[in-house]
């Protein structure tokens, strides 16, 4: 089939690309893992190319997917997990509601008051967010100035709480253990841009496992990798 035009100038088809970025992202494979896969196949690529496509579409997987999300409910449970970008800490702010489904995430060079406020806006401002009605934290200090903040310019309304209780986050910190299988095994990423980029393809997965994308069934494996096929314009 002629390649669609978000795969220009590419030496293999749109669905082959889509494949080795969905086993990448999915599983817990390495760049030279996936090479080997596609080999088995009688494919031909090298793990640095696979690297590019990751880089490439995943973003782009993160920026289609998020028009079809389910609407999340009105609990939230925000923490933060450590992601190591040369061989330096940073903090990645991630958050899901009660039912475990993911509302959003931010990669932040720092853990202070800014960085808090900045994830609170991200999360409002998506389509799929539901105004909270209560936010979860650990003891993290950071978090109830910018909260109180957000109140005072009106983004979060009076009736909102901000409820420090660590033991309420086991829901966000196991929804961790995903994206822990998938960086650990590495030395890290290279650069933030390249953790950036990486992180909301990662992210993107686990939203397609639970279900949380409107017309594909939680555990309906088939069914969400012909989704994937749909969204990048493989299929009709």
């Amino acid at each position: 089939m002629d390649k669609p035009p978000l795969f220009p100038w590419r030496h293999l088809t749109g669905e082959i690309i889509v494949c080795g970025v969905r086993w990448y992202l999915r599983y817990a494979l390495s760049y030279r893992d996936v090479e080997e896969l596609m080999q088995e196949r009688g494919v031909s690529v090298d793990h640095t190319t696979v690297f590019r496509w990751v880089q490439r579409y995943a973003p782009e997987l993160d920026k289609r997917y998020r028009r079809h999300l389910t609407p999340t409910n009105d609990s939230y449970r925000v923490d933060e997990t450590h992601i190591k970008i040369k061989k330096q800490w940073y903090d990645l702010y991630r958050a899901v509601d009660s039912a475990g489904q993911t509302i959003d995430f931010l990669l932040r060079a720092t853990r202070d008051v800014t960085a808090a406020e900045r994830f609170f806006r991200k999360a409002l401002r998506a389509t799929h967010t539901t105004t909270p009605r209560v936010i979860t934290v650990d003891k993290n200090a950071a978090y109830l100035p910018a909260f109180e903040t957000l109140q005072q310019e009106g983004q979060l309304p009076v009736s909102s709480t901000l409820r420090q209780c660590k033991s309420f986050n086991n829901v966000v910190e196991q929804d961790h253990r995903f994206l822990k299988r998938r960086t650990n095994p590495g030395l890290g990423f290279g650069s933030f841009r390249t953790a950036r980029q990486t992180i909301q393809g990662y992210e993107v997965m686990p939203m397609i496992h639970k279900g949380q994308i409107a017309g594909m069934a939680q555990g309906d494996v088939l069914a969400q990798n012909y989704g994937m096929a749909h969204m990048f314009g493989l299929v009709a």
